[in-house]
Order: C-alpha cells, then structure tokens, then sequence
C-alpha cells in the first residue's frame, strides 16, 4: 500500500516535469541586457521614490499615529484604574513614530537615490 504511494507521487513528479518541460520556453538575449536593466531603474527610480513618500510612509505614520493614541488613552484608563502609569508601550509607540515620520530624510542617501 505504501508502495503504491511512493509511485504514484514519483509519477506525478516526473508528469509535472515533463509537462514543465514541454511547455517552457528558453530565452535569449541580445545586445546589453546590464544596460537595459540599469536604465530601467534609472527611469522608474523617482517614481519608486515619490510612490513610497507619499504612500507608504505616510500608511506607516497614520498606523502608527493611531496606535500611540490609543496605547496613550489605554495607558491613562490603566492608570485611573490601579494609580500606575505604564510609559513603556507608548514611548516605543512614539520614538518608531519619530523614526518613521523623519525616515524619508535619511533613508535616501542611504539606500542610494
């Protein structure tokens, strides 16, 4: 029974490769493949730039703006509620909040753009 199952599983294997096989094409490229690609970059690189400002730090800044507060509202009830303030959460909350809203200062030249 066991055995069935090994060959079955091995026959499909060698189907689906053949199959791959079958259908794959192989391709060539002619001229500066390097070139082609490092100007594509070049061109779509502002555009990256400008896309991950605008869109994904700014996400990251409203998350994380949303968080603090609601750590922040969470940690004053806690407080209310047994007289100890827990600062922890919301100051790490706060300082990946500094970091994110200044990130797009410095990443750049880091990063290399």
């Amino acid at each position: 029974m066991k055995r069935k199952k090994v060959i079955r599983v091995v026959a499909a294997a060698f189907l689906l490769m053949a199959v791959m096989l079958a259908f794959s094409m192989t391709a060539f490229a002619d001229g500066d493949v390097s070139g082609a690609i490092q100007n594509t970059w070049d061109a779509a690189k502002t555009q990256i730039k400008t896309v991950v400002d605008n869109v994904v730090f700014t996400a990251l800044d409203l998350i994380l703006a949303v968080l603090f507060f609601v750590k922040v509202g969470s940690s004053y009830f806690e407080y209310r509620k047994h007289g100890m303030f827990e600062f922890t959460a919301p100051a790490l909350l706060f300082a990946t909040l500094l970091f994110v809203l200044t990130c797009p200062l410095y990443i750049w030249p880091i990063i290399g753009m």
